[in-house]
């Protein structure tokens, strides 16, 4: 859906476009003419499969490579840089962005580095915390402990007070989280967070208003930029903002500037700027924090690859702060060509 709305607002007459979409099975293909983008009587849009077969080769050379089955591989031209519209494991988690540093391709966005560990939500948070920012408690329930120890690590959850949230560690899109009030609910819920990853993280439950901002990296020597912040509410009866209220229609409302007082607007507005450094970030990020009843500000996670639809928070939040859509596209793909490939 991101890609979709990417490839709509993109400049055809600056940019030579070229859709690749990767298949449940791991295939890259060259998306289809008709690849449908959005989702449609309540089914959400998966790529076609029916365009040829893509490579990238290592070693360089940036050749983007077409094969089909029993034929000789087609050069389709050279890559200058990748828009990963991407979102959970092998996408935004630092592993196609090895595959692209390997094959000394620019792309939008966090290294290696900083994709990985925005994307483990235990890491992220001891980064976080190292760089003073406040965050909420949590117990990390690892793969071993669950298997070994559940008794333990089911009291320490406990310990947090309920309600808790319970989440894969390092999934995305809010998938795989639950909330749980009780010891069956708890024992449940990290079942269920592990159906999607080994790793699960247990939270505290923070009573307050969800508050969002998006970072965008500066070009040059300039420091990185924070838009306004917002609020974000649930609309559609969920308990909390799950995947169906970020992707379908009227699930959620995102009011920007967000109704907080200036000083505490402004310091939401460098907390994530901080977070986007303490990460190494580059590109965007959008950073999440709970603004608490008595007046704290408390960081809950930032994310290297936010939803990218032209309806999604990040790009409503750079909207409103006036830099529109495609200019918002425009200017990653111009922060990601001016970057060295490798190790900067």
């Amino acid at each position: 859906m991101g890609a979709g709305s990417v490839l709509e607002a993109i400049d055809r007459t600056k940019y030579e476009v070229i859709p690749i979409g990767i298949a449940q099975d791991g295939r890259w293909v060259l998306a289809a003419s008709d690849q449908r983008y959005s989702i449609e009587a309540g089914e959400l849009p998966v790529v076609d499969t029916s365009g040829a077969e893509l490579a990238l080769p290592s070693g360089g050379g940036n050749s983007l490579m077409a094969y089909d089955a029993g034929s000789i591989p087609v050069e389709l031209g050279t890559v200058d840089v990748v828009f990963p519209v991407m979102h959970g494991p092998f996408a935004e988690d630092g592993t196609i962005q090895g595959l692209l540093e390997m094959a000394g391709v620019r792309y939008v966005g966090s290294g290696v580095l900083a994709s990985a560990v925005g994307m483990d939500k235990a890491h992220m948070k001891t980064v976080m915390a190292a760089a003073g920012l406040p965050t909420g408690r949590y117990v990390v329930i690892r793969d071993r402990d669950w298997r070994l120890d559940r008794y333990r690590v089911l009291k320490e959850a406990e310990e947090l007070g309920y309600p808790v949230f319970v989440k894969p560690a390092r999934a995305g899109s809010s998938q795989g989280i639950s909330k749980a009030h009780d010891r069956a609910e708890l024992e449940a819920a990290v079942e269920f967070a592990r159906r999607h990853d080994p790793k699960v993280l247990v939270e505290a439950a923070i009573e307050g208003r969800e508050i969002e901002c998006a970072v965008l990296e500066s070009p040059g020597d300039e420091p990185a930029a924070a838009s306004l912040p917002g609020e974000v509410k649930v609309e559609g009866g969920q308990e909390f903002f799950d995947f169906e209220a970020k992707y379908y229609p009227d699930q959620m409302s995102l009011t920007v500037p967000a109704d907080l007082p200036h000083e505490t607007a402004e310091e939401l507005r460098a907390m994530a700027v901080r977070a986007f450094e303490a990460l190494d970030c580059e590109g965007l990020a959008r950073v999440d924090f709970f603004y608490t009843p008595d007046g704290r500000v408390i960081f809950n996670e930032i994310n290297t690859m936010p939803g990218f639809t032209s309806l999604s928070v990040a790009p409503q939040l750079w909207a409103a702060s006036g830099l529109p859509y495609p200019a918002l596209v425009d200017r990653l793909v111009q922060l990601a060509l001016s970057r060295p490939a490798g190790l900067r």
